[in-house]
């Protein structure tokens, strides 16, 4: 009986904290999501491409959200341009085999982005030095650039257009809030296409 308390009381504290960082985010990042959404639908206005990108558990974030743009949220339209650049095995073999893993993501961009392209870089921590390298990359190349960060931001977000930084220093809350910012913007988008 102790050990399902136990899990009850996980859950309920699983829940809880979910809660109030989802309170906390309403209240400090509506400006940013909503700058991060005109950035994105202007994009798509104009059938640019929208790079997603980040490593392990924010890899997974980047392809459920190019997926999203690329086949549809909540309504029915026409795909928009959206790229993750995790899902290439061979690019990123490669890529990171010969010019290092902190490469990966901005190699890709040097082939692929053009100006006014959207680069959105995912990293819970904002320290992920190869999402950090694209970012620069993609500055100098004329993309818009978008942080989906937490804690307190990290390298990325002192050099991207539009930051949105969760304020939490547990990454699993931060990845749980990353997507359902996504999310949103999905919506903004594509309900103003």
């Amino acid at each position: 009986m102790e050990k399902l308390a136990t899990a009850v009381q996980y859950i309920v504290n699983e829940f809880t904290e979910h809660k109030m960082l989802t309170e906390k985010c309403l209240n400090l990042l509506q400006s940013e999501i909503l700058k991060a959404a005109d950035i994105c639908l202007e994009a798509a206005k104009k059938r640019n491409t929208i790079f997603f990108f980040g490593n392990g558990g924010s890899a997974a974030d980047a392809e459920h959200l190019a997926a999203e743009f690329t086949g549809r949220y909540q309504m029915e339209r026409k795909g928009l341009p959206a790229i993750a650049l995790t899902v290439g095995s061979a690019s990123v073999t490669s890529i990171s085999n010969d010019f290092g893993f902190d490469n990966v993501f901005s190699r890709q961009l040097e082939a692929l982005a053009k100006k006014n392209d959207v680069c959105i870089g995912i990293s819970t921590s904002g320290k992920s030095p190869n999402v950090t390298k694209a970012l620069e990359k993609a500055k100098i190349m004329g993309c818009k650039t978008i942080a989906l960060t937490g804690k307190e931001g990290g390298d990325i977000s002192e050099i991207c257009d539009v930051s949105i930084i969760v304020p939490s220093d547990i990454t699993s809350r931060i990845q749980e809030m990353h997507i359902l910012i996504g999310h949103i913007l999905c919506h903004l988008v594509e309900s103003r296409l």
